[in-house]
C-alpha cells in the first residue's frame, strides 16, 4: 500500500549506500543516513553553499552554512528560543490567534487557497520567534516574491538574466527595508528576548542579520506552509484518518502529523561533504572529501528501521517524522514549532462546518533538494 501523495520516484532501499560513477555517495538506508547526518566529520553541502563560500571571510555566515565548534556554540545559545516549553508558554496563544484569524477569512469569503492561509500563519509565527515584529505591512507578499515558484538565473548577457538580477536585488532590499531594518533599529535601542536581539549582542551587522532572517524564512516559513498543505490533502482524501485526527487528543493528532511528515518529507534530499572518513553501520567507509547525497524520502520508508508497510500511514511507529527534520548538528531547531502550529491550524480548520476541498493542489518539485511545492488547493465552506 502506497499512501504517498508526492511521487519522487524510487522508494526501494536496494543498497543502504553506494558510490556512483560521478563520485557522489548516494545514501538510501535509514541507519546509514542517520549516521552521516550525526557524524562530526561532515559539513553542510548544497543549498547554495558554494555561493556563500565566495563571500569575504570577515562576513559571518548564516548558521545554516556553518559547522564545527562555532556552529555548535550558536545552536547551544539559541536553543532556548525553540524548546517545547517556551513554544507552549510564549507562542501557543499567538498561534491560536493567527489560526483563528485566517479561518475567519475563509468563513467570510467562503473560499480560499490553503497555501495563502497557511503561509500567512507560518510567516507571522516565525516573525514572532525571530523578532521581526516591527515590519511594514506585506511581509508575506515580499517573501513570496523572494521565494517564487520558479527561479531564473541572474546574469548580464541577456534580458532574462538582467531581469532576474534586478528582481533578486529588489527582493533583498524589500525584505531588508520592510522587515529587518525596522526590527534591528528597535532592538539596538532596547534588546528583547528574541533571536535578532541575540544576533545584535553577538556583534552582527544588519546585512548579516538579514542573511539569518532569510535563512529562517526559508527553513521555517516556506517548509511549514508546504507541510500544512500536504497534511490537509491527506486528511481531505482519507475519511478514516480525518476522523481519527478530528476526535483525537493533541498527542494523537501530533503522532498523525509526525507520520505524515515521515511519509512526505518537505525536503527530499540533504547533502553533506565529509571532512574525514565516515564509517557506516554496515561497515562501509565513505572517504574524506566525498559529497554525500542523502535521500531522506527513501530513508524514511526503509522497512528495516521504520517497520512493516513503510509506505502506509501508521502513527504508532517508533520513529517520529523519520529524518524529515534532519538529524545531528543541523537538525531543524524549529521542529516543535512547525508541528504545533500545523496542529493548531489544521485542528481548527477541520472543525469548520461544511469544509470541503474544491480542487486538489498541483505539485511541482524543486530538483535541487527534491522539495515539493503545492499550489491550488482550494477549500470552501458553507
Amino acid at each position: 500500500m502506497n499512501s504517498r501523495k508526492i511521487d519522487r520516484g524510487d522508494t526501494a532501499v536496494a543498497c543502504p549506500a553506494q558510490q556512483d560513477a560521478d563520485g557522489v555517495w548516494r545514501v538510501h538506508g535509514y541507519s546509514a543516513a542517520r549516521a552521516v547526518l550525526r557524524s562530526t566529520d561532515t559539513r553542510q553541502a548544497g543549498l547554495g553553499i558554494e555561493s556563500v563560500d565566495k563571500l569575504p571571510a570577515k562576513i559571518r555566515r548564516p548558521v545554516l552554512y556553518r559547522d564545527g565548534p562555532e556552529h555548535r556554540e550558536h545552536r547551544r545559545q539559541t536553543a532556548r528560543y525553540f524548546t517545547p516549553r517556551r513554544v507552549d508558554e510564549h507562542y501557543r496563544e499567538l498561534m491560536v490567534g493567527i489560526a483563528d484569524r485566517e479561518i475567519a477569512v475563509l468563513k467570510r469569503e467562503g473560499r480560499a487557497h490553503l497555501s495563502e492561509l497557511s503561509f500567512r500563519l507560518a510567516v507571522d509565527v516565525a516573525k514572532a520567534v525571530i523578532g521581526l515584529t516591527d515590519s511594514k505591512p506585506g511581509t508575506d507578499v515580499r517573501l513570496e516574491r523572494f521565494f517564487p515558484e520558479k527561479f531564473g538565473k541572474p546574469g548580464f548577457t541577456s534580458l532574462h538574466g538582467l531581469y532576474w538580477f534586478w528582481r533578486q536585488n529588489f527582493s533583498w532590499m524589500a525584505v531588508y527595508f520592510g522587515d529587518v531594518r525596522p526590527a534591528v533599529r528597535t532592538r539596538r535601542r532596547e534588546r528583547r528576548d528574541d533571536l535578532i536581539s541575540h544576533l545584535i549582542n553577538e556583534g552582527c551587522t544588519n546585512s548579516e542579520i538579514l542573511g539569518e532572517c532569510l535563512t529562517f524564512a526559508a527553513a521555517g516559513m516556506i517548509t511549514t506552509r508546504e507541510f500544512i498543505n500536504v497534511a490537509a490533502w491527506h486528511l481531505f482524501t482519507d475519511e478514516g484518518l480525518r476522523t481519527r485526527y478530528q476526535i483525537g487528543q493533541e498527542t494523537e493528532r501530533i503522532a498523525i502529523l509526525h507520520e505524515l511528515l515521515r511519509l512526505e518529507p518537505v525536503v527530499g534530499n540533504l547533502k553533506r561533504r565529509t571532512t574525514a572518513p565516515v564509517e557506516l553501520p554496515d561497515g562501509t567507509t565513505i572517504e574524506a572529501g566525498a559529497l554525500v547525497d542523502i535521500a531522506v524520502g527513501v530513508a524514511n520508508v526503509d522497512g528495516a528501521s521504520v517497520g512493516d508497510d513503510p509506505l502506509a500511514i501508521c502513527p504508532a511507529r517508533p520513529i517520529e517524522a523519520g529524518l524529515s527534520f534532519g538529524d545531528g548538528a543541523h537538525k531543524c531547531p524549529g521542529a516543535h514549532i512547525a508541528i504545533q502550529e500545523a496542529d493548531i491550524f489544521l485542528h481548527r480548520l477541520f472543525a469548520v462546518a461544511g469544509l470541503r476541498m474544491v480542487s486538489p493542489p498541483r505539485v511541482s518539485i524543486n530538483e535541487e533538494i527534491s522539495g515539493y511545492e503545492l499550489r491550488g488547493l482550494v477549500v470552501e465552506v458553507g
